[in-house]
């Protein structure tokens, strides 16, 4: 029996996952210091598609227009609690927005991405960690690149 090969028809689709940006936070130093400086550790999963800075502060995501972000923050220590209160980015090129897993509370926070400018774009995160009543927000900033 022979095969026949098959003819390709389109171009493969271009991968649509949404780039996932986690920030794992050290709350105890966050709550000591009052600052994120050294206490936060950006990832994404993009690296294969050019992202840089990770295990930093000043992650740089390699976006493209139309990509889909998701940010949620993980807490170091087991039992602490950290939520992104709210991403400061210019917002002709993404507008995060914060959305609630269904049926839980935990909320993560997602956009699209608008364009991309030829600069990079940087954005900072403002958290909620333990029990402190007021935000905490980013010294340093992350990043959004074409």
């Amino acid at each position: 029996m022979t095969t026949k090969a098959k003819p390709r028809s389109a171009p493969r689709a271009i991968n649509q996952r949404p780039i996932a940006i986690s920030a794992v936070v050290d709350i105890v130093g966050v709550l000591a210091s009052l600052s994120t400086d050294g206490h936060v550790y950006m990832y994404d999963t993009n690296r294969t598609g050019g992202s840089t800075g990770f295990g930093t502060e000043s992650l740089r995501t390699k976006v493209r227009t139309g990509d889909t972000l998701v940010w949620s923050p993980l807490a170091l220590e087991c039992e602490a609690y950290v939520a992104i209160d709210g991403i400061e980015i210019d917002p002709s090129v993404a507008e995060p927005v914060r959305k609630v897993y269904p049926g839980t509370d935990v909320s993560y926070w997602t956009a699209t991405v608008k364009t991309v400018p030829g600069e990079p774009v940087p954005y900072k995160i403002r958290y909620r960690v333990g029990t402190r009543t007021e935000p905490v927000t980013s010294h340093q900033s992350s990043f959004l690149f074409g």
